[in-house]
């Protein structure tokens, strides 16, 4: 089955092939074709290239670099970025930090954080998750005393990804310990990660890697200016915020790459005398995980042609359950193809094990974090049960 487009989208989409293809550098789309860590400077590079065209932030509202595209436009615009192994814009950024901005921010924050945070000139991390408020997130206690003109910051946050790149955070804080619910005395909060008493640590991953960190605040003093919207107001903007995030984890074009790869790779390889496409095993676990993410993707297409003003479908948590699901099922596949090589996860340039082979056990231990973040896929199943299932 393919979806069929009319000429007219057809014609976009191969605008979008052609840019994505001839504009972005080869170079870094041939370290995200590899699989291998991209650096902060290329990911500034290749949203740079996208925002100078136009191309970084279709969903914004036009004023503020947003296109006024179809839904199923920035479906395409996304997927074929994808495909095209092109870093997508940083989702702390544009899918989480802007879009609440542009909905709830002053017309001060607007003009002075949007164009910076669209072109990656600013550098934005998530403040959201603490040790012991993770998929329970309202029972964060990192805490915000209003103090003249500034509020007082103290606590830790965890899990902070990429914030060792990052120039701000948009944090939240609890400003009001006694509200009768947990949820109601939440405020979201900007400010530098250069600001005194701002401390970051990192946290090595199962895979070796330093992509996340912990985030400690000592009596942090942040410009009351820097709260977004009103204050004890931050859960709405989180749940805002949370929703535009799950539509994006799905990344429907990224598990057609990786399902693409282990087709190919599947029919290169050779055991005892037939290649593993040849394998029935293998050959349905590839069908049946290809079935799925056609699936997936028509789940994706009815869920943002029913988001109306800028509020995400409560169909989100499902995609970002089965989205999430099936890119761990693509790296697992990878991880059978290769084998025992795939133990080989940290050879140097001297191997003679190929370089799909050597990333594949670490993105798979990577992949294995997707069903936790945004709402870990247990909560998400609770989202569904309520407010699509009403049970």
């Amino acid at each position: 089955m393919r979806l069929q487009l009319s000429p007219e989208l057809e014609a976009f989409r191969e605008e979008m092939r052609t840019f994505f293809t001839t504009q972005v550098p080869q170079e870094i789309r041939d370290t995200v074709a590899a699989r291998r860590h991209v650096g902060k400077a290329d990911y500034v590079r290749a949203q740079q290239t996208l925002n100078a065209a136009g191309l970084a932030v279709p969903h914004w509202p036009v004023e503020w670099g947003g296109r006024d595209w179809t839904p199923l436009q920035r479906h395409i615009w996304r997927e074929e970025m994808q495909l095209a192994c092109v870093p997508e814009p940083l989702a702390f950024n544009t899918s989480m930090i802007g879009p609440v901005l542009a909905q709830f921010g002053s017309q001060e924050q607007k003009e002075r954080f949007l164009p910076k945070t669209a072109n990656l000139d600013i550098w934005w991390c998530q403040g959201f998750s603490e040790p012991d408020a993770g998929s329970d997130l309202a029972s964060l206690r990192t805490t915000a005393v209003r103090d003249g003109d500034d509020w007082i910051v103290n606590g830790q946050k965890t899990w902070t990804t990429l914030g060792q790149h990052a120039d701000w955070i948009f944090c939240l804080c609890r400003t009001d310990p006694t509200a009768e619910k947990k949820q109601r005395g939440i405020s979201l909060l900007l400010f530098p990660m250069d600001t005194p008493g701002v401390t970051l640590r990192p946290i090595e991953l199962l895979d070796g890697g330093h992509e996340v960190n912990e985030v400690f605040f000592e009596d942090v003093r942040v410009p009351a200016e820097n709260l977004v919207g009103e204050e004890n107001t931050g859960w709405t903007m989180a749940k805002f915020l949370l929703g535009n995030e799950r539509v994006g984890i799905a990344r429907v074009g990224t598990t057609k790459y990786y399902l693409k790869l282990a087709k190919e790779l599947a029919r290169e390889t050779t055991v005892g005398g037939r290649t593993l496409l040849d394998d029935p095993r293998m050959a349905g676990r590839i069908a049946e995980t290809e079935n799925e993410l056609l699936a997936l993707e028509l789940t994706a297409l009815r869920v943002v042609a029913n988001s109306a003003d800028g509020k995400p479908h409560p169909a989100s948590s499902v995609l970002k359950l089965r989205g999430s699901e099936l890119q761990q099922a693509a790296t697992e596949l990878l991880v059978d193809i290769a084998g025992p090589l795939s133990l080989a996860s940290f050879a140097d340039g001297g191997s003679e094990v190929p370089d799909w082979a050597r990333v594949a056990t670490p993105e798979y231990l990577n992949y294995r974090k997707v069903s936790i973040y945004g709402g870990s896929n247990e909560v998400q199943r609770t989202i569904i049960a309520g407010t699509i299932l009403g049970l």
